[in-house]
């Protein structure tokens, strides 16, 4: 884990220290945040960076994956940024990138779901077996699978 700060470097260790923080570069600029995320990408490849304020949105945005700290956070961080925390917690961040995880499964079985139907669906009408009909009901029955099947992440939240 990297601290990428503005703050001076007594401040920044300090904090590191208590956060668990294994490298901090402080004293920087939008521009020396933005040249860090950068070098990380390149040393580790995919970078995540938290931020909250003007400053950080350069930064966030130049991130593979950009977190705005939604309680304190400045507009900008939180326009620039993929993911918004509405509080300030990191405690939350495992269950939100969870929460990702389990969204880009369920959205991946939904549209392959989706599409088999209506692959079925097309060749059993292009084989004279289906009606126009039949077709109608084949795609509101999978509109309301792929509906019902979304909402079991209702449950994590």
């Amino acid at each position: 884990t990297v601290m990428l700060t503005g703050d001076g470097p007594a401040v920044a260790e300090a904090i590191a220290r208590q956060a668990g923080i294994d490298e901090v570069r402080a004293g920087l600029l939008p521009e020396g945040k933005v040249a860090a995320v950068r070098e990380l990408a390149e040393e580790h490849g995919m970078v995540a960076m938290v931020g909250d304020g003007v400053n950080d949105a350069p930064a966030l945005a130049q991130a593979d994956v950009g977190i705005a700290m939604g309680g304190a956070g400045s507009d900008q961080a939180m326009e620039t940024a993929d993911v918004v925390l509405m509080g300030d917690d990191l405690g939350q961040l495992p269950f939100i990138l969870e929460l990702s995880r389990r969204t880009r499964r369920v959205v991946m079985a939904n549209i392959a779901f989706a599409l088999a139907v209506k692959a079925a669906v097309f060749l059993l009408a292009a084989g004279g077996l289906a009606t126009l009909w039949m077709a109608v009901a084949a795609d509101v029955g999978a509109s309301m699978a792929v509906i019902l099947n979304g909402m079991r992440l209702r449950r994590a939240i």
